[in-house]
């Protein structure tokens, strides 16, 4: 069953997927989901450097124009937002094109941020594949037009493929269960 979920929502998103700048259309915002720039053990997270990578390339590419980045900023010492903007000024991004979401603390807040606070809903998501799958699965349900660039991955790793179906298996629950609910109750 969860298999079936997985692909499931990997099939739901495989045409708004994109892994070539030449074939993914543009979108004036291109929002970046964070994850930290560290690894616990030391040294940069190939994912992180992966997504600056891919946002950087769309954006001098003139496949976005503005970039949100979002990010977890719970913890005083922590704040994703503000590591990925100084990682996109770094790669030349001047700072006016970059705005910061320091309450993207999950995938669907993100999503919804982008559409309650940036009044986006039509725009480019920058992560991993496996990523990007579910933010479009979950902006489409909220009735969003999102695509999303897939950044470099890594190879097969059984901890982050376990991981993912349990991130999808609970944004099925917020979306049908938490979001849709909510939502009922303020109309």
């Amino acid at each position: 069953m969860f298999y079936s979920l997985y692909f499931g929502i990997s099939l739901w998103s495989i045409r708004k997927s994109y892994d070539h700048v030449n074939d993914i259309p543009y979108n004036t915002f291109g929002v970046v989901l964070g994850t930290s720039k560290y690894l616990h053990g030391g040294g940069i997270n190939a994912y992180f450097k992966y997504r600056m990578d891919a946002a950087y390339f769309l954006f001098f590419h003139k496949k976005i124009r503005y970039i949100i980045v979002s990010g977890d900023n719970r913890e005083r010492n922590y704040n994703e937002p503000k590591m990925m903007k100084k990682e996109l000024m770094k790669k030349g991004i001047p700072s006016s094109f970059i705005y910061e979401d320091f309450s993207g603390i999950s995938t669907l807040h993100s999503v919804i941020r982008v559409h309650k606070i940036f009044n986006q809903k039509k725009f480019t998501i920058i992560s991993q594949k496996f990523h990007n799958e579910r933010a479009i699965f979950i902006g489409n349900c909220l009735g969003l037009d999102v695509i999303g660039f897939n950044a470099k991955s890594l190879s097969f790793d059984s901890k982050i493929q376990f991981r993912e179906i349990l991130a999808r298996i609970k944004a099925i629950y917020d979306i049908f269960f938490t979001y849709f609910s909510k939502y009922k109750m303020e109309n």
